[in-house]
């Protein structure tokens, strides 16, 4: 298989529980290079956990996770996985950008600052060129000229675009987005979504978790309604979105659209 061929997420009947609930239960879908997945579904279905799972946030019950076609987190020695050493993980790590919902800024560090950290203190980039990074990428999402700000002074949707091009900075081949834009005012959801539609249109390879259905519709390649730990349904945004195979699918979209 060349390389390009190998998806960019593969999830093989991975399971996750915590304590005795069962959160994630056998979930298997695959995410090619430069697409975008949307994953929907009602709050404690699993999504959130399934997103920290990719970067080994979490750890798997069972099943097999990969991105890139490398095991996450683990390492295979005959059927059995053993858990990597934390620092072989957070290296896998760095590939995988993460944005929350909450932005997890550094409040103590300018905009600039925030965005130059990792690339400096991780990847041992020279400061020059993280801070002429950081300038490209901070114009990228709109924010030219607030290098200089802290995030008290910042919007809640110039925080979060900030924490996107903080996650941009480390170059990763895959972005993972945790209900991005449900902890913004209305007005401000608009800015950010028009930030990762055009990551999309560049290319970028993004599972986002989402409430906006007019998002999923326009910008995702595939779309996936988790319910309970399961996948229920999944398929092209427009048409899970417009003609809904399950009732449990129907019935969440009818409160949400």
């Amino acid at each position: 298989m060349s390389e390009n061929k190998v998806p960019m997420v593969e999830s093989a009947r991975v399971s996750k529980s915590f304590g005795s609930n069962q959160v994630l239960k056998s979930i298997s879908l695959t995410v090619n290079r430069g697409e975008v997945l949307c994953l929907v579904g009602p709050s404690g279905s699993g999504k959130s956990t399934f997103l920290r799972c990719i970067n080994h946030l979490e750890t798997v019950d069972a099943g097999r996770l990969r991105v890139d076609g490398t095991l996450v987190g683990y390492r295979e020695k005959g059927d059995k996985l053993l858990e990597l050493h934390p620092k072989e993980a957070a290296l896998q790590r760095r590939e995988i950008g993460m944005v929350f919902q909450r932005f997890n800024l550094f409040p103590h560090m300018t905009a600039l600052e925030n965005v130059i950290e990792a690339p400096i203190r991780v990847n041992r980039v020279p400061k020059a060129d993280a801070i002429r990074r950081a300038n490209e990428l901070l114009a990228r999402v709109g924010l030219a000229d607030k290098g200089n700000a802290y995030p008290a002074h910042l919007s809640g949707g110039q925080q979060q675009r900030v924490a996107i091009a903080r996650a941009l900075a480390m170059d990763p081949k895959l972005m993972l987005f945790d209900e991005p834009t449900s902890a913004l005012d209305p007005e401000l959801v608009g800015e950010v979504l028009d930030v990762m539609k055009q990551l999309a249109k560049d290319g970028m390879t993004m599972i986002v978790v989402t409430h906006e259905m007019g998002f999923a519709r326009e910008v995702a390649d595939s779309l996936v309604f988790m319910d309970g730990g399961v996948v229920v349904e999944a398929g092209d945004p427009r048409e899970v979105l417009s003609n809904p195979r399950h009732e449990r699918t129907k019935a969440f979209l009818s409160k949400v659209l």
